[in-house]
């Protein structure tokens, strides 16, 4: 008996062993087979490139100028003093857009604003530009002021005016859809953002347009900024500003909206018109107002004249706190156009006002930021003084710039060096093309005259839709 324990210990061990050894084999050949390639199927899906229909291209007009109160029964009633001159046009071979007019909560004989519709061609969109322009001298409203039709926009934003002593300023919403428009309004002041219950849940009906009192909205505010968000449809939205001391009206714009809050904006084309004064330069000073949409921040503010690369002025640099708006001096500058560009490490949204003085016959204007034009686009003229183009390379390459007028007849070539600007005269009442070719610019038009001052950013065609791709 003495002979088999030890056997068959020799044997479990035996066992063992060569279990361990299996073991480890199959390990390996999993792990072997794990790292080595399988042969696989692939099933590619059927695809096809297709390109979504092109949408119409919609503007619509800021329309005539309105007095507020000019009833002494009715101190809040709206009328219109005088009406919009249109300049309105497409390329040539295009066919026209169909113009109608919205109507509008302001007691008048007169029909609303205009909206223009080009419907697409051959799957591709339709460019249309349209500006409008107005002169006016009455009690309460006195100057010349002229604004660019523009697209609807679900948010936009409102830099310029005043709701203190003075002012007679109006927030006008217009809804150029086919359906209802839900819009919201919300100020931001020296107490930071308010949503005013006069501003909250408004409901604008398809094709027409509603008029606010600022003052309605944000009483005594002497820097306000608007935001304006719509549910349902897209909508266009302006500002009216007035001004009158000791009863005498001195001047009147219409301010175009800001589709987007950056880190960077472009006044262009600011156009110092008043008379030289001491040391040459003008008379009233230029006002940077500027807010820090969503965050505190800190910008940077760089005033260039046309023509030059180096700064007119040291730049300022400006601490800003969410949601208040700041006003920075500018400084007096002498007659000329400038380029105000303002620089901050979270989205801003800016606009400058310029005066040609503060007296009876003066008038004031807000010049509006400037979004980058990287497509052939189209900008009308209006009625009114000379207009002069002025165009921003902030780039680090020159560019080539043509201008030419939507007939054909009129055409020009800008060399704009990289970091600098240019500006040129063009004929009024004329629309026009600019292609920047394969570089990206910035570009405004303003004009000024006796008793005169106006300018409104231009805007890029809106891009044509890019291909999706369909799995059937």
């Amino acid at each position: 008996m003495s002979d088999r324990r030890p056997f068959r210990l020799a044997t479990s061990s035996t066992r063992m062993l060569a279990g361990t050894l299996v073991s480890m084999a199959a390990v390996v050949a999993v792990v072997t087979a794990i790292s080595l390639p399988w042969p696989t199927l692939a099933h590619e899906p059927v695809q096809v490139e297709a390109l979504p229909a092109a949408s119409d291209s919609v503007l619509v007009c800021d329309g005539g100028l309105v007095s507020i109160g000019v009833d002494a029964a009715d101190a809040s009633g709206l009328a219109l003093s005088a009406t919009q001159s249109v300049t309105s046009g497409v390329l040539a071979g295009s066919p026209e857009p169909v113009e109608e007019s919205l109507q509008s909560n302001v007691s008048s004989g007169e029909n609303g604003p205009l909206a223009f519709t080009a419907e697409p061609q051959n799957r591709v969109r339709t460019d249309v530009a349209a500006s409008g322009s107005t002169t006016v001298a009455t009690e309460d409203l006195s100057g010349y002021t002229a604004s660019a039709c523009q697209p609807a926009l679900l948010e936009s934003w409102l830099v310029g005016g005043s709701a203190s002593t003075g002012a007679a300023d109006l927030v006008v919403v217009s809804n150029p859809g086919d359906v209802a428009a839900t819009v919201e309004l919300t100020v931001f002041g020296a107490d930071g953002m308010i949503t005013p219950p006069g501003g909250t849940d408004q409901v604008l009906p398809a094709k027409t347009q509603r008029v606010f009192p600022l003052a309605g909205l944000l009483l005594g505010e002497e820097s306000p900024v608007v935001r304006v968000t719509a549910v349902g449809t897209p909508v266009h939205a302006s500002l009216q500003t007035s001004l009158t001391r000791t009863l005498v009206a001195v001047g009147v714009d219409q301010v175009g909206s800001i589709a987007q809050a950056a880190t960077q904006q472009h006044i262009v084309g600011v156009q110092v018109a008043a008379a030289p004064g001491e040391g040459g330069t003008s008379g009233s000073s230029s006002i940077l107002r500027v807010l820090a949409a969503s965050d505190s921040a800190t910008a940077t503010v760089t005033v260039t004249q046309s023509g030059a690369i180096d700064p007119y002025s040291e730049a300022q640099t400006v601490p800003l706190s969410e949601g208040v708006p700041v006003e920075v001096d500018l400084g007096d500058l002498a007659v000329g156009t400038y380029s105000v560009a303002v620089a901050a490490d979270a989205p801003v949204v800016a606009a400058v006002r310029q005066a040609t003085g503060e007296d009876e016959g003066d008038d004031f204007a807000w010049y509006a930021s400037a979004p980058l034009i990287e497509t052939p686009s189209l900008f009308a003229a209006p009625t009114g003084p000379t207009p002069v183009l002025t165009l921003v390379n902030d780039a680090a390459e020159d560019a080539t710039v043509s201008v030419g007028s939507n007939d054909g007849e009129f055409r020009l070539e800008l060399a704009v060096p990289a970091g600098s600007s240019r500006s040129t005269s063009l004929e009024a009442r004329t629309v026009y093309q600019l292609d920047p070719g394969e570089a990206s610019v910035r570009a405004g038009l303003s004009m000024s005259g006796d008793g005169a001052l106006a300018g409104f950013p231009i805007w890029a065609a809106d891009a044509a839709a890019l291909p999706i791709t369909v799995y059937p």
